[in-house]
């Protein structure tokens, strides 16, 4: 038996217009893991905290299976300088750079990286990032056998 060295968070970030669909944030969540190569990771969708309420978030989240987690403006904000796309309306309306791509950095952590620019359709948008392989602490990793090992 041996164990896996490391786990990453495959980190959805998510925002929507009010009363957008869950269907809608599914879908271009599913388009947005696919263009980004559906890395292998624990899957978690985050939001801004003042977004989390809503309810197309929350119907998203339980389809894909996923916890919805809520951050504060300030994780959003420390992610301005690493965004690859600025959002005029994000930083009017919630003083954010962009909510998507800003919500998957702060919640693939320190050194984590985005896979690719936010997509936007129907009044969601969506970026994915992944974190940096975290060592295995024995209890967080999976275990692999090899053939013939029970």
């Amino acid at each position: 038996m041996s164990r896996q060295g490391s786990s990453r968070i495959v980190a959805i970030g998510v925002g929507c217009r009010a009363g957008v669909a869950g269907e809608a944030i599914v879908a271009l969540t599913r388009r947005a893991l696919e263009e980004a190569g559906a890395p292998e990771g624990e899957r978690q969708m985050f939001t801004l905290a003042a977004k989390a309420a809503e309810p197309g978030l929350i119907e998203a989240a339980r389809i894909i299976g996923v916890a919805l987690m809520a951050l504060p403006m300030a994780a959003l904000n420390a992610q301005a300088e690493r965004i690859l796309t600025p959002s005029a309306p994000a930083q009017a309306r919630f003083g954010a750079p962009n909510i998507a791509e800003a919500a998957a950095l702060a919640g693939a952590g320190e050194g984590g990286r985005l896979l690719g620019p936010r997509l936007a359709a129907d009044g969601a948008t969506c970026a994915v990032a992944l974190s940096l392989e975290r060592p295995c602490d024995g209890a967080t990793c999976a275990v692999a056998l090899t053939p013939g090992q029970r």
